[in-house]
């Protein structure tokens, strides 16, 4: 879906876009989802939270995009999709992630014990 390339947000003020994009119909949006995801890499621009609730509206399609997060050294890339998406999404989908976050939680790497990676996907799987 080449056609939306111009709805990606242009930079962390633009919520205009992020508007324009909860317009789209589910299929479109779906299409969007990998490169919306990488809006939430600092929660502190100004479109992550509203990406982030956008995102939630797709808890088992986004599910392989936060397992690609999870392969990357983004460590607070990692923590903000536990914090802001996993920890909120339903059961089902977060049963998928079981694997992924027992590995953070248990094996976690030096940056994500540092950006406390495996706290917050041990917090998940006590939900769970």
């Amino acid at each position: 879906m080449e056609h939306l390339n111009h709805l990606h947000p242009k930079d962390k003020f633009d919520i205009d876009t992020v508007d324009k994009i909860k317009e789209l119909n589910r299929e479109e949006i779906i299409s969007l989802l990998p490169k919306l995801l990488e809006w939430i890499q600092d929660m502190n621009w100004v479109i992550a939270p509203k990406i982030a609730e956008l995102l939630l509206d797709f808890p088992n399609e986004i599910i392989p995009h936060i397992r690609k997060v999870f392969e990357t050294e983004d460590d607070i890339w990692k923590f903000w999709c536990l914090e802001v998406l996993v920890k909120k999404l339903p059961s089902e989908p977060i049963t998928m992630l079981k694997n992924d976050l027992i590995r953070l939680a248990e094996k976690p790497s030096e940056g994500e014990k540092l950006e406390e990676v495996d706290v917050k996907a041990k917090e998940i799987l006590i939900q769970l």
